[in-house]
């Protein structure tokens, strides 16, 4: 059983690293928030092995990760009270090892690799980061038809990612060498890497954001989708944190799609304001598709989801 200070450890992670999923986490039901602390603990301690890595060689940053495979998976005993919660919340809501494998896996491959040539590429990375992380929440969760909820949940940690990956543009490159954008969508545009390592903002970087929050929209739209498919209890908080990730690309826009001059950031004013604003809309309508569209920064329709509309690019 998980104890309080693993607990209080993992929710102070949550907290601290993670301000806008920690507010749609607060609302869930306790017998999902707590095992969603524990959670995002192992996700942040798993991203800190690379993301935090300054000076640390690439090979000691592999048997870092090795080790905390290891633990994470049982194989190896661990005090690291983040480590010990995740391994009892794993084997408590069955959440299959090739999960766990995979996003371990998604974090090695940032030790070296920090750029992208297509969105295939790009994707395929996501499935082992945000994929995984969205259907590791789906098994906490418990939805009653996980099949039917599988490629939504996947769907919406995608959409999460890529919503970081355009608004960090500058800490990426400046801070980890990194750039998240698709090469074929920068040379669409005319933008090199040594554009972007200058922080040189231009019209062609505008344009290339556009393309890319367009991509990141029609995800969020396929994994509101699929919030009916969650227990009623978990449907609301689920759909908060879409809302509120989605907010950034308002941020985005307002400043014209520069995201190298400063990264936008969503403050606690603006996140109370939309929080509100998405419970009194639930309190009329239910439907998450139906409040999605009215509250968020998000505009499109359902029919632009990926793949549906040429608008959207999609490799």
């Amino acid at each position: 059983m998980v104890t309080e200070r693993q607990l209080a450890t993992s929710k102070a992670i949550n907290r601290q690293t993670g301000r806008t999923f920690y507010v749609a986490t607060r609302l869930l039901p306790k017998r999902v928030r707590h095992p969603t602390y524990v959670l995002y603990a192992f996700f942040r301690t798993a991203d800190e092995v690379v993301d935090d890595a300054a000076g640390v060689p690439p090979e000691d940053q592999y048997a870092a990760l090795e080790r905390l495979r290891a633990r994470a998976l049982g194989r190896e005993p661990t005090d690291d009270p983040v480590l010990v919660a995740f391994r009892e919340m794993a084997d408590e809501h069955d959440i299959p090892d090739r999960e766990i494998e995979s996003f371990v896996d998604a974090m090695a491959t940032d030790i070296e690799k920090g750029r992208y040539e297509d969105y295939a590429e790009l994707e395929a990375y996501m499935r082992g980061s945000a994929a995984a992380v969205g259907r590791m929440m789906l098994a906490v969760v418990g939805a009653a038809d996980p099949a039917r909820a599988r490629p939504h949940a996947t769907a919406l940690g995608e959409a999460f990612q890529l919503t970081n990956f355009i608004r960090d543009v500058r800490e990426d490159i400046e801070e980890r060498d990194r750039i998240y954008l698709p090469r074929t969508t920068l040379a669409r545009h005319g933008v090199t890497d040594e554009q972007i390592h200058r922080l040189e903002f231009s019209a062609e970087f505008a344009a290339a954001m556009r393309d890319e929050l367009r991509r990141a929209e029609s995800l969020y739209w396929h994994g509101v989708r699929g919030i009916r498919y969650l227990p009623a209890d978990c449907r609301f908080p689920v759909l908060l944190a879409a809302v509120l990730y989605a907010e950034h690309h308002r941020l985005i826009r307002a400043r014209e799609y520069d995201v190298l001059s400063a990264t936008p950031q969503l403050g606690l004013v603006r996140t109370a304001w939309v929080a509100a604003r998405t419970r009194w809309r639930w309190q009329f309508c239910r439907n998450p598709e139906t409040v999605f569209r009215t509250v968020s920064a998000i505009s499109e329709r359902p029919g632009r989801r990926a793949g549906t509309s040429s608008r959207t690019p999609t490799r």
